[in-house]
């Protein structure tokens, strides 16, 4: 390598939280470099959110339309699968990240294409495309944010099936007649609504008791409900033991504990994710290749003054939203610090701290129906010694509801903190349940006393009626 390049800051992986962070140290005048190899923008961006929700998006409107009265015959045929493929293939930019470049120049940043690796404290060697070498040397901090892959379990003959992962399945040029499904968290739930939508006879093998073990158990109650009412199957407590492709582009055989089968054209694999940490030089600067980064509420390394890890990375929340809210956080403590500060002297703002990635974290799971939570489920609150109690409300029984769709079903829980009266957390499921969830997130997050949310009047007919139902009930 040559003498080393030097910038105020060096950002490790190009993906949302990456450019967030490029976005806030060149606000502050720092210079920054930013490291990636792949498409800047990231797994979200090519193969994940974005994508996942263009597929996603006209299976929802049709469902939607298929519930109000004077439309639903107009959209009674199928989807048009080359239409729905083209707009997601618009959303990625046909997987080119000019956009983004373009962006980064814009601001001043540097890009460094190929693959980064840490090599000792402020010092990040780069390997380019053509095998070209550059060292880069940071003044005041390096930030990891290469984020995470999908984790494939050791089972016999995976890896000769060609299993899909969330990239193949956002990416997928053609609808298998047959699609397997393994997993039942968010990617699993999501990929068999947009691909059940799509015309494929899905087969989702769920081994634990139910979908979305993160939320409320009523929210995959009702998701799996609506999948099979869509067409798919929804297998729970099923385990899989092994996997055989007949031939290069065969049937894939899946073979369930007791040695019952299940056929596919192609198979999915949504069982996880690990973080892309193995080979960028964790070792030379006393980490653990391949492991969690832990980090400090304002996402720096415990034990390391210059360096940060942003976005899944560091395991606190596995959520692009998440990762470009920590990113805003580093990117202000390491302009606070650059500056000669400590970050809390000046923030007012509480902008140093992540204090939503434990007390605030929002998702939605863009099913039909639609699952939406943030903050502590009844269960997580109980376990964390809160005096709570949990109100639940028919959704389809508010009046917005009812105009929004026929046949609206929904349910939606508020956990309350007894001593406080101040929200903890809040569920929503059914059609459109995502609109509801920032008021959640700012009742939560803003702490609001109950007295005074009930004075937040909501709109008349609209479905967030629903937190004066709530309201009503735990008054009584």
């Amino acid at each position: 390598m040559t003498e080393a390049v030097e910038y105020d800051v060096v950002v490790l992986g190009g993906g949302p939280a990456g450019e967030n962070v490029v976005d806030r140290t060149r606000a502050a005048g720092l210079s920054t470099a930013l490291v990636e190899a792949e498409l800047i923008g990231g797994e979200c961006s090519y193969w994940a959110c974005v994508p996942s929700k263009a597929l996603l998006r006209p299976a929802l409107a049709r469902a939607d339309a298929r519930r109000v009265p004077g439309l639903r015959q107009a959209v009674a045929g199928p989807l048009d699968t080359a239409a729905v493929l083209a707009h997601r293939d618009y959303w990625t930019g046909d997987w080119k990240d000019d956009g983004q470049v373009d962006w980064l120049d814009s601001v001043g940043a540097h890009v460094y294409r190929g693959h980064g690796r840490l090599h000792g404290e402020r010092r990040v060697g780069v390997t380019g495309p053509e095998g070209e070498r550059h060292l880069l040397a940071a003044r005041h901090a390096v930030v990891v944010a290469t984020g995470t892959r999908p984790l494939l379990p050791e089972l016999p003959g995976l890896t000769g099936a060609r299993p899909w992962t969330s990239r193949e399945a956002t990416s997928a040029r053609h609808v298998p007649p047959r699609l397997a499904v393994v997993g039942g968290s968010v990617v699993a739930a999501e990929m068999a609504t947009a691909f059940t939508a799509l015309g494929s006879a899905v087969t989702l093998l769920v081994r634990g008791a139910g979908l979305l073990p993160r939320m409320e158990d009523f929210a995959g109650e009702l998701v799996a409900e609506g999948l099979r009412e869509a067409g798919a199957t929804v297998r729970t407590g099923t385990s899989v033991e092994a996997v055989v492709r007949d031939g290069p582009t065969g049937l894939v055989t899946v073979v369930l504990e007791g040695g019952e089968t299940v056929e596919a054209d192609e198979l999915l694999f949504a069982t996880g994710r690990t973080p892309r940490t193995d080979d960028i030089g964790l070792e030379t600067v006393g980490l653990t290749p391949g492991g969690w980064i832990p980090v400090d509420d304002d996402c720096r390394v415990r034990g390391h003054a210059w360096l940060y890890a942003v976005g899944d990375v560091n395991h606190r929340a596995l959520m692009t939203h998440q990762g470009k809210y920590q990113a805003r956080i580093a990117g202000a403590a390491i302009a606070a610090r650059a500056a000669g500060v400590q970050p809390l002297e000046t923030d007012r703002w509480g902008a140093h701290a992540a204090t939503a990635d434990t007390d605030a974290l929002p998702q939605v799971v863009f099913t039909d129906p639609e699952a939406a939570s943030v903050g502590l489920t009844l269960a997580a609150a109980e376990r964390a010694g809160h005096r709570v109690r949990a109100v639940d409300h028919d959704l389809g029984a508010v009046s917005g509801a009812g105009l929004y769709a026929d046949g609206y079903r929904g349910r939606a829980r508020m956990v309350v903190d007894l001593d406080r009266e101040v929200v903890l957390g809040a569920t929503f499921v059914g059609p459109a349940a995502g609109e509801l969830l920032h008021a959640a997130t700012i009742a939560v997050a803003g702490e609001v006393p109950l007295a005074r949310l009930w004075h937040a009047v909501p709109a008349f007919p609209t479905i967030s009626e629903v937190w004066l139902r709530l309201l009503e009930a735990y008054r009584g």
